[in-house]
């Protein structure tokens, strides 16, 4: 290869490819037309402008102009980089008119082979070629020196244009004949050209990494116009070349020279083979960065969760889709069963647990974040927990959910440090300065972020993660570096009880060591219990036997996983507003639920505040995003409602179990015993077995629903009796009634006794715990009462069914 001087009073020698690859280049840009007009005339023209040097070429054009021209820039584009440039500065002078010198540099777009960071090895130094990565670090911008003007301490001769080679270099020696000065000479900042320089590490994203492997990391270059572009956390492609530099910070390292010369300390000692170190050559420290011409957002075919919201209309993702695959988002849009549809396809191997798969599905879906007139932001993305039993498929969920979602980041609570999911503070190891590298939550910026056994974290590294659940961003305060970054991010998290099994005698926060804090900051726990049920057992047992015999036509799947994300990243660009009658029922659920937190009896696991209503209004958004629509209405915010109550209910209520004293027919509120009190039962039940009875359990699911059943069945008698003008229903009479309605589900005699017994604590609860019910004991004048024995039983008048 010739070379290029590079130090003024050299002889310079003429690189023939380089000046033919000039040519060819200033050609195309004077040649190349699209739509009858020169196509790169009106981005030259705007490199008159002081803030702009940088041009954009799609190398596309390039390859449709000359493909030997194309090859050559590919295989030998760091050699005849500055041909290029000099090129698009001639174009720039001709064409634009620009008078004042100015240096001008080239930008490839387009180029057709992306490489992972894995694949960057020696061959590709050189060429030009496309890497994608994740960005974990940025560094402050500083000026680098690109050609420098120096003047000779000792006779005044100018050297001008003295190009540097990735460090401070200067003229070899000065140009003046008479002159053999070769180390003193004085740079003339005034006169010499700098520009932006900024250095970026990125990193291979989870899903190109090989099983087992630890990320592999390299350090991107960028100038000029490219600089201050990224973020920690975005994913970018990156054009350009791979270069080899000096490592400067190996050569400087401390004790270095004392460990070369320890060598000659001992003469006579023998030693053994050695490597290249060996030798005393230092200048062999080298490391490979990536010099970047070219920054672009690693964009999907149809956008990917990954781009920021607003950044892509609806429009301009529709010029993006090819016909048939527009027509199919549309019968999509139209498909009546389309929530059902999209869990099954999201989670077809995990069986059951339908709302947990709703949650996560409206959280992929998200509300639509706000900014107050006053400036405060308001999130929108949604924060889902699972609590459950082991084996419950909670890191299925996880797992599924991080392998789905383009930009998801996967990781367990015990092994993350509060850094590791915020931000950390780290000094650079060249220049010392202080630089912030990505958390979990940075990266996972504008995505979901799934943290597995997160009642295992640590109190400090649950603290960390507050600010980011509810304002969403990261504020640091460290090593003299003050910075608020972003972290807009969905956290869906997995915990386990306390011991290994949910209590369901005791509260939600008595069975996790989560802080009241942290869990208001959820939008929906879901709780999930390993119960014994034939019917379940049985298709959980069928399901994981077809998978592990790669059954798959088992498996109904209505859509891919490609067109639910396809179908996700198209509705998450849409920004729906709450009409009024929407917003009217907001406010009627809200009220509903407080009234009901400040009536319920007990002390509460769980307080209703504007969070739950934030969180119901940002379900309610997800799901008018789900049906593609500009506006959210009443059916989407009853959804909501469902769902955030169903949530609340399971996290409230445990298992109603009904006492044993018959004399006042109470039913027990669970509490939790204390630790003396199983021994004093057991003792109990060893001197009095015959004493004992055994305890009816009911669960919250079935009493609500018979007492909901009960109320309905009283009231429309109480109407019917009223009219007739007969006084109301008494407790033998709804017993009867709801023996009758159970009739068929009831085979033995054992099983008919038990099933009353359980519908009269039911009705001594309604009456004596839950005030629902009236009981009128006692009828007649004052002075003259006469007991019931079998009293009336009225419906409380301001009691609303609560579905």
């Amino acid at each position: 290869m010739d070379v290029v001087d590079l130090n003024a009073g050299q002889r310079q020698h003429r690189d023939e490819i380089g000046v033919r690859c000039q040519k060819l280049f200033q050609d195309f840009l004077e040649e190349y037309k699209e739509e009858g007009e020169l196509k790169y005339l009106e981005a030259a023209q705007e490199l008159q402008n002081e803030e702009r040097s940088t041009i954009e070429i799609s190398f596309e054009d390039v390859e449709k102009y000359n493909q030997n021209l194309a090859t050559t820039i590919i295989e030998e584009y760091y050699r005849i980089y500055p041909f290029l440039c000099q090129a698009v500065s001639n174009f720039v002078k001709d064409r634009a008119g620009l008078k004042k010198e100015k240096e001008c540099y080239i930008s490839f777009m387009d180029v057709p082979t992306r490489h992972v960071v894995r694949e960057l090895k020696t061959d590709k130094i050189g060429t030009l070629v496309r890497i994608s990565g994740q960005v974990i670090r940025t560094h402050p911008v500083h000026p680098e020196l690109v050609f420098g003007t120096f003047t000779c301490l000792e006779c005044q001769t100018v050297v001008k244009n003295v190009e540097q080679q990735f460090k401070f270099t200067q003229p070899t020696i000065c140009r003046n004949p008479v002159c053999n000065n070769r180390r003193r000479f004085l740079l003339n900042v005034d006169k010499s050209v700098f520009i932006d320089f900024q250095k970026v590490r990125i990193q291979e994203t989870q899903a190109e990494l090989p099983r087992g492997c630890v990320p592999r990391s390299v350090e991107v270059i960028l100038r000029a116009e490219c600089v201050e572009t990224v973020q920690a956390g975005d994913r970018y492609d990156f054009t350009g070349t791979l270069i080899v530099v000096p490592d400067t910070g190996a050569l400087a390292m401390p004790g270095a020279k004392a460990t070369i010369n320890s060598r000659h300390q001992r003469p006579d000692e023998v030693e053994g083979v050695r490597g290249l170190k060996a030798l005393g050559v230092r200048d062999l420290h080298y490391r490979m960065a990536f010099l970047a011409c070219s920054v672009q957002p690693t964009i999907a075919k149809f956008g990917g969760l990954e781009i920021g919201p607003g950044e892509i209309t609806p429009e301009m993702m529709k010029q993006q889709m090819s016909d048939a695959e527009w027509k199919h988002m549309y019968e999509m849009s139209h498909d009546k069963n389309l929530y059902q549809n999209m869990i099954g396809s999201l989670f077809p191997s995990i069986h059951g647990n339908e709302e947990v798969k709703k949650g996560i599905l409206l959280m992929l879906f998200g509300g639509v974040s706000k900014t107050t007139i006053e400036g405060t932001s308001l999130r929108g993305d949604i924060n889902c927990c699972i609590v459950g039993d082991p084996s419950t498929a909670k890191s299925q969920f996880l797992k599924q959910v991080s392998e789905f979602s383009p930009r998801a980041v996967y990781t367990s609570g015990k092994a993350s440090s509060a850094a590791g999911l915020t931000a950390a503070v780290v000094r650079d190891e060249e220049t010392s300065d202080f630089v912030i590298e990505a958390g979990a939550l940075m990266l996972a910026d504008n995505g979901v972020c799934c943290i597995d056994e997160f009642d295992k974290m640590d109190q400090h590294d649950q603290v960390a993660i507050h600010e980011a659940m509810e304002q969403q961003t990261i504020s640091i305060a460290k090593a003299g570096v003050r910075a608020t970054l972003n972290a807009r991010t969905s956290i869906l998290a997995a915990a386990n009880p306390i011991g290994g099994r949910y209590d369901r005698a005791k509260s939600l926060q008595q069975n996790i060591q989560l802080s009241a804090p942290i869990m208001s900051r959820f939008d929906l726990f879901f709780i999930l219990v390993d119960e014994c049920n034939e019917v379940t057992d049985y298709a959980i047992a069928r399901k994981i036997v077809d998978l592990h015999c790669n059954i798959e036509e088992n498996i109904e799947k209505v859509y891919s996983k490609q067109e639910v994300l396809q179908y996700i990243s198209f509705a998450r660009k849409f920004k729906p507003m709450i009409n009024k009658e929407a917003g009217e029922l907001l406010v009627l659920y809200y009220n509903r639920l407080r009234l009901r937190d400040s009536t319920s009896t007990g002390k509460a696991t769980w307080r209703i505040t504007v969070r739950q209503l934030e969180s119901m209004i940002r379900l309610s958004e997800a799901m008018a995003r789900m049906d593609i629509s500009d506006e959210v209405q009443p059916k989407h915010v009853r959804e909501a409602y469902r769902l955030l109550n169903k949530s609340i209910i399971r996290v409230e209520q445990p298992d109603i179990q009904f006492g044993d004293d018959d004399a006042n027919d109470q039913i027990s509120q669970d509490v939790a015993p204390n630790a003396d009190e199983p021994m004093q039962q057991d003792s109990e039940q060893q001197s009095q077995p015959q004493v004992q009875k055994k305890k009816m359990v009911l669960s919250f699911e079935e009493y609500k629903q018979i007492s909901n059943m009960t109320i309905i069945h009283m009231r429309r008698e109480e109407s019917r009796l009223e009219a007739e003008g007969k006084d109301g229903l008494h407790r033998s009479e709804v017993v009867e009634w709801y023996l009758n309605h159970i009739a068929d589900q009831i085979e033995t005699e054992e099983e008919l006794i038990e099933r009353k017994e359980m519908f009269e604590k039911v009705l001594d609860r309604l009456i004596h715990t839950d005030s629902v019910i009236i009981q009128l004991t006692q009828s007649g004048l004052k002075g003259q009462e006469v007991a019931e024995e079998d009293p009336l039983l009225v419906v409380h008048p301001n009691y609303v069914v609560d579905p």
